[in-house]
């Protein structure tokens, strides 16, 4: 009963938190409707907008060591007080956190009970919300260009200009910024999972300059060729050549693990090899493809390495001859060829974005007057010209089509209902 009413305390919070506004558009985990492909798709979608400007993307990423064990209960409950919410909503959480107990106990064994004044649950969106809150306010008033998108504690800065040293050099304020608001909520950062990478298109040799971080007390960052963020392989190209060999690989060894199902007498049918390739591994394999597989993209690399990881499950579906062709197999078991099977999923996800709140970052990516407090406005697709918005490519840029394209109209009256 009491993780009942927890949840239901917790659904009924959250939905009045965002549908005023309260939790910030930059926080992207542990909320209804967001995800890591959308923080995948936002980073993206800057990346490809800095581009048709000629600007080279920085990225600087963060981790906050123990954040939700290390909340101190009577800092929230002020903060809570000071932002705004309702007096009912503040005496709750004062009940509810402030001069709490706990004792363990261990079979017979249980220790004396002790004072428990920090620490949430992990996963506490809205303590998040009002860091992240208070941290664009402070970035505000430094006046420093930097975008920030954040998954739960995982924190991400991002810079775009024309000079690496410039880029740079916003970053370390920024981190700066961070590490002393994060000594105020008594807080660190685990600095040996903070990281910088740059993304530009330049053909020759790329060797970035290093972000030094030593008058902070911190270590010299080196740029590395490849950089993994919520499970996304990036280069500074953004190919995901890497991404797709390492999921793909993920997914074949998948396959042959699945053959300690069978034991000696028997092995698993075909139906049941097909049902555990859909729902196993073809997720496995297919995670993050909204980033690469959108329209005009170049995909001939991806595709040639999905259908073979796709003809080596189909043969060990029917115990067929290597030697088989692929379309045969395939029809035989019932699977279609993998690409048509990406653009079936790529329409779905595409559709699935007018069903979201118009106060999500997604919206305001693509009309600007959704979300005014966006801090991507310089990556708004109504505030690119025509000519960028034409040389802009991504899962962004096909979502925004579809909408001309599939029932505009009813789309509009949506969009109408969710604004009122």
């Amino acid at each position: 009963m009491d993780k009942l009413i927890k949840k239901v305390i917790k659904e009924r919070l959250q939905f009045n938190t965002v549908s005023n506004n309260f939790i910030h558009l930059s926080q992207l985990g542990s909320l209804k409707f967001k995800s890591m492909i959308d923080a995948g798709v936002t980073l993206t979608h800057a990346i490809q907008s800095s581009w048709v400007k000629n600007l080279t993307t920085s990225t600087l990423i963060f981790d906050i060591a123990q954040f939700f064990p290390l909340l101190n209960h009577q800092l929230l409950f002020l903060i809570i007080k000071k932002v705004g919410f309702d007096q009912y909503i503040s005496s709750f959480f004062a009940d509810y956190l402030v001069n709490r107990k706990m004792d363990y106990l261990w079979n017979n064994f249980s220790f004396s009970t002790f004072n428990t004044n920090v620490g949430v649950g992990q996963g506490s969106v809205l303590y998040l919300s009002l860091f992240i809150y208070i941290l664009e306010n402070q970035l505000k008033n430094l006046k420093i260009p930097t975008s920030f998108i954040s998954f739960v504690d995982n924190g991400l800065f991002i810079s775009q200009s024309n000079l690496i040293d410039i880029s740079n050099s916003c970053l370390y304020c920024s981190y700066n910024g961070l590490t002393n608001l994060l000594e105020k909520f008594g807080l660190v950062v685990e600095h040996s999972k903070t990281e910088i990478f740059h993304f530009n298109r330049f053909h020759g040799v790329f060797n970035p300059p290093p972000l030094n971080l030593s008058p902070l007390g911190k270590n010299i960052l080196l740029p590395s060729n490849t950089w993994k963020y919520l499970g996304f392989i990036f280069n500074r190209k953004l190919t995901f050549h890497q991404h797709v060999d390492f999921y793909t690989n993920k997914a074949i060894f998948t396959v042959k693990c699945m053959k300690l199902l069978s034991n000696s007498s028997h092995d698993i049918n075909s139906l049941q090899k097909r049902f555990l390739y859909r729902s196993c591994i073809l997720p496995i394999a297919l995670y993050g493809f909204q980033l690469w597989f959108y329209n005009h993209a170049l995909i001939a690399y991806h595709i040639k390495t999905l259908n073979k990881m796709q003809r080596h499950t189909v043969i060990w579906i029917l115990d067929a001859f290597k030697t088989s062709s692929s379309y045969v197999v395939e029809a035989i078991v019932g699977l279609i060829p993998i690409k048509l099977h990406l653009q079936k999923l790529g329409g779905r996800s595409q559709l699935r974005a007018y069903k979201l709140p118009h106060n999500y970052l997604l919206c305001s990516l693509i009309k600007s007057n959704l979300n005014p407090s966006s801090n991507f406005k310089s990556t708004t697709l109504d505030l690119l010209t025509n000519r960028q918005c034409s040389l802009v490519k991504g899962d962004l840029i096909d979502m925004a089509n579809r909408s001309h394209k599939c029932f505009p109209f009813f789309f509009l009256l949506i969009q109408n209902f969710l604004l009122v």
